[in-house]
């Protein structure tokens, strides 16, 4: 599996989704966008899922091994869910699967957010208004699997599981949540697998 060469890809329609996509064969070559501490605050900036200055502190203040082994712990938990989803995409999640949401509630139960009153726009009218802001108390790095796991529960409470995906594309392993119309969605990108397939069908009347 090759080092980080490529941005993050963000194809899924849904973060939880896109989390497992941190470890994908997008183009023939496995790649890795968890490998390290550093490469997990880089997939974690281009998620949005924690504020800039939170993760430069951390950069900056915790030692390697420290993100390290918060890097391998996020790898656990994409792979624990990998499997779950492979289980149960394609059909209706049941209720009945709760048990097996007990490694991710056990993350969850040390999320540590509040609330907060702040100064938002309202979008219908462009004015100003009072919003309800969410924050977090960032202690440790181990903090950061704590967006991670939130977005997986988003995934789990609010996704169709019916309408998940894998890439249809030659070697691609992307997974995706199809919001289409038709839910016909076969491909991660058309840019990328749905081109490379009209190539190959083009190639293939050709002969």
């Amino acid at each position: 599996m090759s080092n980080v060469s490529l941005p993050p890809i963000f194809v899924a329609d849904a973060m939880g989704i896109d989390f497992l996509n941190s470890r994908a064969t997008p183009v023939d070559t496995p790649v890795e966008w968890l490998g390290s501490g550093e490469d997990l605050i880089a997939w974690i900036k281009a998620a949005g899922l924690a504020p800039a200055d939170v993760l430069q502190d951390f950069k900056a203040n915790a030692s390697a091994g420290e993100l390290d082994a918060v890097a391998e712990q996020a790898r656990s938990l994409r792979e624990w869910f990998r499997g779950f989803v492979h289980q149960h995409k394609g059909k209706a999640l049941k209720v009945s699967e709760l048990s097996k949401l007990e490694p991710l509630n056990r993350i969850l139960e040390r999320d540590d957010t509040f609330g907060q009153i702040g100064v938002g726009k309202d979008e219908a009218t462009g004015s100003s208004r009072f919003v309800w802001v969410e924050k977090r108390r960032w202690h440790s790095p181990e903090s950061l699997l704590l967006p991670i796991a939130r977005e997986i529960a988003n995934v789990v409470c609010n996704e169709d599981f019916r309408l998940i995906r894998a890439c249809e594309g030659h070697a691609c392993t992307l997974l995706f949540v199809d919001r289409t119309k038709s839910h016909r969605r076969k491909w991660c990108s058309m840019a990328v697998c749905g081109n490379r397939a009209k190539q190959a069908a083009l190639r293939e009347r050709m002969r």
